[in-house]
């Protein structure tokens, strides 16, 4: 891929003074936004990236420059979030995942204070937070982080299609919280 990336393994390798310090500056926050949508426990999530960012360095050897080496530590901290899910067997997906989908629209709401649009940014936090894990965190990748459907899958391991689904799903979930506050994802 980038030869900034090979390069910067390879100094990382070599013991280069600040090489890995660049790397967790570099991308510490995609770390904390994965490991954060996934587990939703802060102290949790501090644990998980430090770990994250040790595997790395511990592994950097094993990077061969196939991905970018932010989808290869992507990979990493995704992973780790999703045996720690597994460990407190918490649900990852939702129970009605593979259930079919009925296309729904909703016309775009016009709010016209700031606090209508303060308490609509809350509201859609809120619902966010409702997702499951796995639509969670691929919905923040793809719109808060502005990650591609390839660098998500490449992330998650997920096929393309899966993750089009995922989004589907979650866009689904959130417009419908977001007409009925009382409804549940």
């Amino acid at each position: 891929m980038s030869e900034q990336d090979l390069a910067l393994a390879r100094a990382i390798r070599e013991g280069v003074p600040g090489a890995f310090e660049h790397l967790m500056r570099e991308h510490q926050g995609l770390c904390w936004h994965i490991v954060q949508r996934m587990v939703r426990h802060p102290d949790d999530a501090r644990e998980l990236c430090q770990e994250t960012f040790l595997r790395a360095y511990r592994h950097i050897g094993q990077y061969r420059g196939d991905s970018p080496l932010k989808a290869w530590l992507g990979r990493i901290a995704y992973s780790l979030a999703l045996r720690h899910l597994e460990k407190q067997r918490r649900c990852v997906i939702a129970a009605d995942a593979n259930a079919a989908d009925d296309v729904e629209y909703a016309d775009p709401v016009q709010t016209e204070t700031l606090h209508a649009q303060q308490a609509a940014g809350e509201g859609l936090h809120a619902a966010i937070d409702a997702l499951p894990p796995l639509q969670r965190t691929v919905l923040t990748l793809y719109h808060l982080d502005e990650l591609s459907i390839p660098e998500i899958a490449n992330i998650t391991g997920l096929p393309d299609g899966t993750i089009k689904s995922h989004l589907f799903r979650s866009r689904r979930r959130l417009r419908r919280l977001l007409e009925e506050p009382g409804t549940t994802p």
